[in-house]
């Protein structure tokens, strides 16, 4: 492919990826306590971040998890776990977290919805195809239109009013469940079979 279609191909593949339509409704649902102000804030911080950890991954991704001897499908499962704690207190209206501030709803928008597994270890592989210059560019613009998608979700929860978005957080929560699931058993079914080889190669030597 030339420099154009692998920017393309980069692009979309991380903006379905970032997935923001899918977003919306849980960014709506974690910030639906906030004023117009606050939402806003929370949601150029919140792509502010996941900006900032694509850069880094980007460039060390691959260094840095080898740093502290990390697998992909180690960070897998504890993004996994991460997300199955935030959908139980989604789906039963629970406090985790001690903290009165709300705008912490912004910190995991950034990570791991938006800047999750998925998309660190795209980025690494992409990064490998076709430099990290077509990559961070394809990241970028993934992550304004992103931007875009996300602001525009304040006005749907003046319109749609607070029992609609109480209720359909409650469907997003069982949904972010079943994703954290997916996570936690791909991570351990990738880390069994990438070990496996390994485990029977140990007796022959």
């Amino acid at each position: 492919m030339s420099g154009i279609e692998d920017l393309i191909y980069s692009t979309t593949l991380l903006f379905f990826i970032f997935d923001p339509f899918a977003t919306v409704p849980l960014f709506i649902s974690m910030t639906k306590g906030q004023s117009e102000h606050e939402q806003a804030s929370s949601a150029n911080k919140a792509v502010l971040v996941a900006g900032i950890l694509f850069v880094i991954f980007a460039l060390i991704g691959t260094e840095l998890l080898g740093m502290f001897s990390i697998t992909t499908d180690a960070f897998r499962i504890a993004g996994g776990i991460d997300l199955l704690l935030m959908a139980m207190e989604i789906i039963f209206s629970l406090t985790l977290s001690k903290n009165e501030n709300s705008s912490v709803a912004w910190v995991i928008i950034a990570t791991p919805i938006l800047s999750g597994p998925g998309v660190i270890t795209t980025a690494i592989l992409l990064v490998h195809l076709y430099g990290q210059f077509t990559v961070l560019i394809a990241g970028a613009i993934g992550l304004a239109i992103t931007w875009g998608v996300m602001r525009n979700s304040l006005l749907i929860s003046k319109k749609v009013g607070n029992n609609a978005i109480e209720i359909f957080s409650k469907i997003i929560g069982l949904l972010l469940a079943a994703i954290a699931v997916e996570f936690i058993m791909r991570g351990a079914v990738d880390y069994v079979l990438n070990n496996l080889d390994v485990a029977f190669l140990l007796p022959l030597f």
